[in-house]
This record gives structure tokens, C-alpha cells and sequence, in this order.
């Protein structure tokens, strides 16, 4: 056994050997029986009795040696046992200082809350092993240590027992596994700040990020795109999608949810109990505080902006981007933001030449254009640079950036046929591009500086533009194709990039950004990445952007800079008061006088728009068509057309509102000389007041006049409120329509119209002529005086009266009586028919006497009263009707042997 102890600190250790016992001693024979034979011997020789007691020496010494010999036996066992002790209290302490050792290096590769703020170096710190646990608290644990041998006593059995334990260790879980905490709510929701900011401390933004509520403000992690998304939350309702580390506060009693495998019961403010994997054990937990929790934060942004670039608590202002990045004038740079500290400018034809922009609403989509606008204007004038502006989600987007000269207009959803047409009038630009480079026999506008400025088309909500507007699809894609080369660039921002961009935008748009989205899908349509549906709805998160060049292996996270209006006023004051160009002419005016724009031998119909062309000519009406038809509802400017068209005819027959002279002057069309303009005002209210049987019979005659017009060289104009039946009979033979407006799409396109050219509320005047927008001339109203019916007068005949008895009847015998012209009633017992003697009677009366009834529509004259239309045929032995008359207005029928029939006045 050895009396030092040497213990290897760094090798293993081992318990001590169990100490080995001595020998009992044995008898001392020799010793007791040698003097006894010298004594004999010496006896023998000396023969002195005396000599014997020599022999009484052995067995003395005999029992000296073997007292002698058990006393050392003692002595040696006890210095054995003390050794022992000493070896046992060396090993304990040895295991000890091991414990220690490892409880550090535990405690220092998984740190909690108070390891980091302790060692702040460790933050963000890769460590193997850290980032795949979460200390949950402080308790026991498994030691590494195994102390070697075999214990032979109940302390060395506890010793070994106690180093495979090591206490006060880090109680650590895998990450992913998903912690539920219980408790008293105020205690819990401590323990679950301290686990998350602890996760955070671990691991820096774009390891994990960070969703849910409970942690303050200004965390980076929250505005993070990349790595394990940590979701921090009560306990209740379904975990998000996607969520890979759950950390969940739950009421007391509440179940916890499946992607939680481990529930911390908080007992105490710093006890608690763990279960995990089968196993309970108390642990001691670690809480912090609200506004602990809130330093923590600060420190983490703090950290982010030093070795991150950036802050998730504030945007910078755009002029203090201005201050450090220098005026561009040749390029289409512009700085929109900042990124690990540094100014981000992105160039519209370096990086383009057209731009995706994506991003939910409050996201800082429309800012963000603000601020690109701001930016491609600051030290460029106008004949630099324009910008068109399109906002198609309620039109106040760009109202801080009209004032400025680069801008060319501002088109809203609020005034769609503005914006529509506006955007037509592109087509237009593109071939006036093409002409002026060719003209100069250059193939870009960079190969001719000056000669033509940039246009930058801006759209904010471009999904919106196009659902409303398909065929603008294809002339996006145009531009897109054609616009490098042609000076003309393209920004177009949308909420999804699901069914708005087609794939002919999307090729020529290499620049992509994207903004917080909600769907993944579309995150990868524009970046190829899930990343912009990662980023925060937080209010903190928003202005975030995620740009991505073609040259860019993986998007780059921006904070969006902040346009005030000081800077875009500063912007304004620093221009040159020469505005931009615009690629379209102004609106068509409200009024189209026939004054101003009369010529002579020609019909001016009124003023085109031609966006497409960028201009607006007149609109003539030619000589080889049979005429044309106006539809539209009340107060659209039918009668102001047909006005303006037979102020500038020669020879003009009007069909007017009036019933008796609209149904003469079709009776009298066969007549009309060849040139002649025949004019039809509201037909469709005419023919409804006709009646049926005239109706039939007057828009007859309406369809023969439009199907013969053009061999007889006549031009019929027709104005109707609606197309149906025979009107829309006749507007089939007409080759031409002008289409007012209409009281909905539906009617726009009954009427011939096309379905996307419908608009509403258009003006008095305005309407569509083949598809062009036209405002129609104006003419101040004239009075129209319809001629007047001829009264009565008695001819030579014989004269028969047919009117119903009543005192229209009694009236008109006075008259007859005041005018010396004797009348008899036609029943009366005798009566004849005879030269300048009136007859007079009811239709039942004549009837009664056929035979005079005969002799006077053969040899005489007879008056047919309009009131008696129902037995006119009867009475007359006539089939055709006769010439319309109004009812209650004294008319009546005059026919004579010879002849056709005449309307005439009775009073």
C-alpha cells in the first residue's frame, strides 16, 4: 500500500485498492526450543544444575517475538486504513473538480439567458452542438465521469454512484422538439420570453427566425427570411404552417398541443418540473422579465446593425441616402434603401430594363415606388428621364410626386376610360420611338444622347390594371420586348405574382423585388426562393425588401429608405420647371362646335380620339355609305347628332317626334330627290306610339327606305334608344353606328358594341364610332315646325260625313251650318247623295244605308272622322291604311273617287 497520493488529473480515475491483511505471525518454535537444548548441552558439560535455567529463556523470547510480531501487524493495518481514507477523500475530491470541470464546459457550450449576458461574446458564437438544443433549466444530469475499479465499502459504492451524476448541469432538449409551458400565466409567460430570447442569443437572424407575440419589438430575427421558423405563442389554436421550433405559453389544464414533445410545469418563480421522452425531473428554471426581455432585444438589434448592416427598428430617410451616394445623370441608378449598412442603388439598365415588384398591402409596396420615383428624378431633368404613372388601387399612391416636371400624369382606377386610353396611347410612342431612331439610323436610344428621354412606366397594382384591361396583356409584353432599346422601362407592382405577370413580361424582367407575401408560390415565381413569404407582418417588418438582379445568386434583404415631402418638395424646387413630354394627347373636349370644325361639301360627324396614333381627327362622313344608325339612351345627344348632320346636308327630309309627320315623310320617300338626306329621330318612341297596326306598317317602310338608300342615292340616319325588332333590322342594313351612351355593358354590346369599350357616364355627345371614341359635334337647337294639317273645304261632290254622335259631331254641323252649307242626316227618310249637301251620320247609320254609303264614295266625297279607324275599312271597301292622324285632334279622312287618301282638319 502506498503512503502519498498522486491522482492523474487527466487521466481516469480509479477507486483504491481494498488494503490486504498481514499475515498472522506465527510461533517462534526454534527460538523456544534452541536455548532449552544449549541450556541441556551447557548442563551436561558444566553439570551445573544452574545451566537449566538457560532453557526457561526459549519460551520467553518465544513469546516476546510473536507479541512483538502481532503489535507490528496492528501498526501496519492502521497506517493501511489511513491511507485508504486519504486515497478515498483524494478521489472524491478529483471527482469533484471533474464535476466542476464538466459542469463549466456544459454550461459554457449551451449557455441560458444569463451565460450570454455574462459572456456577450458568445452570442451568434458557432458552437458544434449549441444550436441543436435549448437549455430548459438547471438540474441534474449524466456525467461523463466512470470511476474505474470495484468499491469494496458502501462510501466508494455512493462515490461511484454520485460521479455518474452531475448536478446544477444545463437540463438541455432538442430544439425542434417544442416546448409547452404551464403555469401561472405571469410565471409561464417569463419562462417563455427567457426560452425565446435564449434561442435568439444562440442563433443569429437567417439562422432562425422569429413569429408570433410575446417578445417586444425591434427583434432582428422577427424580419429574418432565412432558417428554422421559431413561432412564439399561447397555447389554444393551431400552430402555424411551417413552424419548426414551437415554444408555447398554455394555460393551466389545457392540453398541450402534438408538436410539443416536452411541457415545463412551472411551480415556483425558479422551480419546475420537466416531462420529456417518459422522464419527469425537476429543474430550475430561468424567467425574465418584460422589460428584461426588452434590453435583451435592444442589445440583439444593436448587435444586427453592427455585424448585420441593419436595424429592424427604424427606416433611414431617403436624404440622408441622398448625402452619401453621388448624382447619377447618364444611367437609370437610383439608391432605394440600405443594406448591411451601405446605400443600395439599383439601375434600371444595368440591372433591368424592366422591373417585378410584389408584396401584400402594408407591406411598403407603394413606398417603396415612391421612393424609386424620387430617386430616378433627383439630378436628371425632364428631357432625361419621364415617368408615367399608373395607380389602379383607389389613385392617391403618387400624389406626393405630381408636382414634379419628370411626371406626366398620374392615371387612376378613378377615371378608368382616362387611364385606359392613356396607356393606348403606349402603342403609339413605341412607333413614334421607332420613327425617331430610325430617322437618326440608330438601334438604341443610348446611341443618341438627348434626342429621346427615358420613359419609366410605373403600375401599382398591375394585376388590377390587366383583370380589368386584358388585352393590355399583350401591350406590356410589347413593350417589355421592344423597350430596352427604345428608352422605355417598365415597373410593375402587383399583391401575387400568381396570374399577373405573363411569362412574355417576366423574360424581359430581370430585376425582381418582393415584399412580404403570404404565398410561398409566389416568392419563387419572382425570386426563386420561398424567402419573401418568411418575412414579418410585423408593423416593425414593414418597408422590406427583397431585390434580386440576375446576377444575384440569393436576394438581398433591404430596408426601403422613407421619401418625406421635404425631400420630394427639395426634388421639385432643384428641376427645371420644363415638364416631360406626355406620350398622349389631352382628353377629347366636353364640345365639338359644328362652327369650328365645318367644311364645305363634307358632314363632319365630330372629333376621333386615335390614342393609338396620338391624335384625334375629325370624323367625316362619306358619300358612298347608305347612312348609319345612333343608338343611345336619354340625353346622350341623339337629336344634337341628327341636328348637326341636316345642318350640313343640301337636301334634308326629317322624320320628326311627331307622329303625323313622321309617318309622312316615310309615305312620301318614294318622291325624295336622289342626294337627299332622310332623317329618323327616336324611332324605337315613335313606332311605340304608333300603335301596332301603324307601327308595322311605318317601320316598313323605315326598313324598305334603308335597304333601298344606297340605289337611290339617299343617306338614312336613324337614331334609336335601344336596337330590337325591326330597328335593329334596319341598323343591319345601315353599314355604319354610332353608339351614345347606354344605360349598361349589357345594352352596349346589344347594340353592336364591344364589350370593353363600354364606359360610364359618358358625356352628352360622346360615344363610339367603329370602335373610336368620338365626341360629336354640337349645334345650338333650332325650333323644327311641323307643318300643319289643311283644314276642310267642301268640294263640288256630293259630301258624306262619318263621325261617331257626340258634340265633336254637334261642332263641326255648326261650323258646317255657319258656313252656309246645309247638311241632312244620312238616316233620314229620302236622303240622297247631292252636289254641295252634306250627309252625315254614324258608321252605323251609314251602314244602314249601303246604298248611299256606295253612291257617295263612287260619284262624291267622303269625310271619314279619325275616330272611327276601327270601322274604316268597312265604311271605305279601302285595304292600305290611310295617312297616320291623331287622335283627339279633329283629324279626318278625305276621299274622293280618285285619288289617294288625304289627312285634313275638321275645325
Amino acid at each position: 500500500m502506498r503512503s502519498d497520493i498522486d491522482l492523474d488529473t487527466d487521466g481516469p480515475l480509479r477507486l483504491p485498492d481494498a488494503p490486504g491483511e498481514s499475515p498472522r505471525p506465527p510461533l517462534p518454535l526454534l527460538s523456544a526450543v534452541v536455548p532449552v537444548i544449549g541450556a541441556v548441552v551447557l548442563w551436561l558439560l558444566t553439570g551445573s544444575i544452574y545451566a537449566l535455567w538457560f532453557a526457561a529463556l526459549g519460551p520467553l523470547l518465544a513469546i516476546a517475538a510473536l507479541g512483538d510480531a502481532l503489535r507490528g501487524r496492528r501498526k501496519t493495518r492502521r497506517t493501511a486504513r489511513r491511507d485508504a481514507e486519504r486515497l478515498m477523500d483524494a478521489v472524491s475530491a478529483a471527482v469533484d473538480e471533474r464535476h466542476r470541470e464538466e459542469r463549466e464546459t456544459r454550461w459554457a457550450r449551451h449557455p441560458d439567458v444569463a451565460g450570454y449576458a455574462a459572456h456577450p461574446a458568445e452570442i451568434w458564437r458557432p458552437v458544434p452542438g449549441r444550436a441543436e438544443v435549448i437549455v430548459v433549466g438547471r438540474g441534474q444530469g449524466a456525467s461523463d465521469l466512470r470511476l474505474e475499479g470495484t468499491p469494496h465499502s458502501d462510501r466508494e459504492r455512493a462515490l461511484r454512484r454520485a460521479a455518474r451524476t452531475l448536478t446544477a448541469a444545463p437540463v438541455v432538449l432538442p430544439v425542434t422538439a417544442g416546448i409547452a409551458v404551464t403555469g401561472p400565466p405571469i410565471l409561464a409567460a417569463a419562462v417563455v420570453r427567457a426560452l425565446a430570447v435564449q434561442i435568439c442569443l444562440a442563433q443569429a437572424p437567417g439562422d432562425v427566425r422569429v413569429a408570433g407575440s410575446g417578445l417586444p419589438d425591434g427583434l432582428p430575427h422577427a424580419e429574418a427570411t432565412h432558417g428554422a421558423l421559431v413561432y412564439i405563442g399561447d397555447g389554444g389554436r393551431a400552430l402555424p404552417a411551417g413552424v419548426d421550433i414551437p415554444v408555447i405559453r398554455l394555460d393551466p389544464g389545457v392540453p398541450p398541443p402534438p408538436r410539443c414533445a416536452a411541457v415545463l410545469t412551472v411551480l415556483a418563480p425558479r422551480s419546475a418540473r420537466l416531462d420529456h421522452a417518459g422522464r419527469s425531473q425537476g429543474v430550475e428554471v430561468e424567467a425574465l422579465s418584460r422589460d428584461q426581455a426588452a434590453r435583451m432585444v435592444a442589445d440583439l438589434a444593436d448587435r444586427a446593425q453592427r455585424s448585420l448592416g441593419h436595424r429592424a427598428d427604424a427606416a433611414t430617410a431617403l436624404a440622408e441616402v441622398f448625402r452619401v451616394v453621388a448624382e447619377e445623370s447618364g444611367r437609370l441608378s437610383a439608391p432605394i434603401g440600405v443594406a448591411a449598412g451601405e446605400p443600395v442603388v439599383i439601375d434600371l439598365v444595368e440591372d433591368g430594363p424592366h422591373a417585378v415588384v410584389i408584396g401584400v398591402t402594408g407591406s411598403g409596396k407603394s413606398e417603396l415606388l415612391t421612393t424609386w420615383v424620387a430617386g430616378l428624378c433627383r439630378g436628371r431633368s425632364a428631357q432625361e428621364v419621364s415617368v408615367l404613372l399608373v395607380d389602379f388601387k383607389g389613385g392617391r399612391t403618387f400624389d406626393a410626386l405630381v408636382g414634379l416636371p419628370h411626371v406626366t400624369g398620374v392615371l387612376t382606377d378613378l377615371d378608368d376610360a382616362q387611364a385606359l386610353r392613356a396607356i393606348d396611347s403606349l402603342r403609339a410612342e413605341i412607333r413614334h420611338r421607332e420613327r425617331t431612331l430610325a430617322e437618326h439610323g440608330a438601334n438604341d436610344v443610348a446611341a443618341v444622347p438627348g434626342v429621346l428621354p427615358r420613359l419609366v412606366i410605373v403600375v401599382d397594382e398591375y394585376a388590377a390594371l390587366v383583370a380589368a384591361h386584358p388585352r393590355l396583356h399583350d401591350l406590356f409584353g410589347d413593350i417589355a420586348a421592344r423597350g430596352r432599346a427604345l428608352g422605355m422601362h417598365l415597373i410593375l407592382a402587383s399583391q401575387r405574382a400568381a396570374g399577373s405577370f405573363r411569362d412574355a413580361v417576366l423574360a424581359n424582367a430581370p430585376l425582381r423585388i418582393a415584399m412580404r407575401v403570404t404565398d410561398a408560390a409566389d416568392s419563387r415565381a419572382v425570386l426563386g426562393t420561398d424567402d419573401a413569404a418568411h418575412l414579418s407582418g410585423l408593423p416593425h417588418a414593414r418597408g422590406l425588401a427583397l431585390v434580386r438582379r440576375a446576377a444575384d445568386l440569393a436576394p438581398l434583404t433591404v430596408r426601403v429608405a422613407l421619401c418625406a415631402p421635404e425631400t420630394i418638395a427639395g426634388l421639385i424646387a432643384a428641376s427645371a420647371p420644363q415638364r416631360a413630354r406626355a406620350p398622349w394627347l389631352p382628353a377629347l373636349p366636353g364640345r365639338v362646335p359644328l362652327a369650328e370644325v365645318r367644311r364645305n361639301g363634307e358632314i363632319i360627324l365630330g372629333r376621333a380620339d386615335d390614342p393609338a396614333a396620338q391624335r384625334q381627327p375629325l370624323l367625316r362622313l362619306g358619300t358612298e355609305g347608305a347612312g348609319f344608325t345612333v343608338v343611345g339612351s336619354a340625353g346622350s345627344g341623339k337629336t344634337t347628332l341628327l341636328r348637326a348632320v341636316a345642318a350640313q346636308a343640301g337636301s334634308v327630309v326629317w322624320a320628326s317626334a311627331d307622329l303625323e309627320h313622321a309617318w309622312d315623310a316615310l309615305a312620301g320617300i318614294d318622291v325624295v330627290e336622289r342626294g337627299a338626306t332622310v332623317i329618323v329621330d327616336d324611332a324605337d318612341v315613335v313606332a311605340g306610339r304608333l300603335g301596332i297596326d301603324y307601327a308595322a306598317s311605318w317601320l316598313g317602310m323605315l326598313e324598305r327606305t334603308a335597304r333601298e338608300a344606297r340605289g337611290r342615292g339617299i343617306r338614312l340616319v336613324v337614331s334609336t334608344a335601344r336596337l330590337s325588332g325591326a330597328a335593329a333590322r334596319v341598323a343591319d342594313l345601315l353599314p355604319q353606328r354610332a353608339l351614345l351612351r347606354l344605360p349598361s355593358r349589357a345594352d352596349h354590346v346589344a347594340a353592336g358594341g364591344d364589350a370593353g369599350d363600354f364606359l360610364v357616364d359618358l358625356p352628352p355627345g360622346r360615344g363610339w364610332w367603329a370602335r373610336r371614341l368620338v365626341q360629336f359635334v354640337d349645334v345650338p337647337a333650332a325650333p323644327f315646325t311641323v307643318p300643319s294639317v289643311p283644314a276642310w273645304i267642301p268640294g263640288p261632290h256630293a259630301l258624306g260625313m262619318i263621325a261617331p254622335a257626340g258634340p265633336r259631331l254637334r261642332e263641326f254641323l255648326a261650323s258646317c251650318a255657319s258656313a252656309g252649307i246645309p247638311t241632312r242626316p244620312v238616316d233620314e227618310p229620302g236622303a240622297t247623295p247631292r252636289p254641295g249637301v252634306l250627309l252625315w251620320g254614324s258608321p252605323e247609320a251609314w251602314l244602314g244605308r249601303w246604298a248611299v254609303l256606295a253612291a257617295c264614295r263612287a260619284e262624291g266625297e267622303l269625310i271619314v272622322d279619325a275616330a272611327c279607324a276601327a270601322e274604316y275599312r268597312t265604311l271605305t271597301g279601302r285595304r292600305d291604311l290611310p295617312p297616320f292622324a291623331a287622335p283627339g285632334a279633329y283629324r279626318a279622312w278625305r276621299l274622293l273617287p280618285e285619288g289617294p287618301v288625304s289627312r285634313v282638319r275638321l275645325l
